[in-house]
């Protein structure tokens, strides 16, 4: 099993520099981690992933509707709700050690079945029907 990993400063360039040695080493599959800066530079990766030809994961649906293969996250609108909502208890004089920590439960598959074509793979029909969205 192979792996790159990305340098510092994290920018356009070190993503290629990746893409690159993961094209050397004839990686079969990516799975993309949550940092915030795969969040910021998400059209570039889905980018470099699609002319990569590599199957990928993503931490969020927001990957796959750029054209990513798939996600399997929670829910970031109702997440930043409730951090929302929660500041708002604080700043009303609520202690923030009394406030209950939340921890996502339900986590949404999203699949994107023009790009699996695009990559020749035939997602299995149960994992499709499990999706909480397909994008034809």
């Amino acid at each position: 099993m192979a792996g790159a990993l990305l340098g510092s400063p994290i920018n356009e360039a070190e993503y290629q520099r990746v893409f690159n040695s993961m094209e050397q080493d004839q990686v079969d599959a990516l799975m993309v981690s949550d940092e915030p800066i795969h969040f910021t530079y998400r059209r570039l990766l889905v980018e470099l992933v699609a002319k990569s030809r590599i199957p990928a994961i993503y931490p969020f649906r927001e990957h796959v509707e750029l054209g990513g293969l798939m996600s399997y996250s929670a829910d970031l609108l109702d997440i930043f709700r409730r951090a929302a909502r929660q500041t708002a208890e604080i700043l009303k004089g609520a202690n923030p050690g009394e406030i209950p920590f939340y921890q996502p439960t339900h986590f949404d598959p999203v699949i994107n079945l023009k790009t699996a074509k695009a990559l020749g793979l035939e997602l299995p029909p149960t994992l499709v029907a499990r999706a909480d969205e397909v994008i034809e």
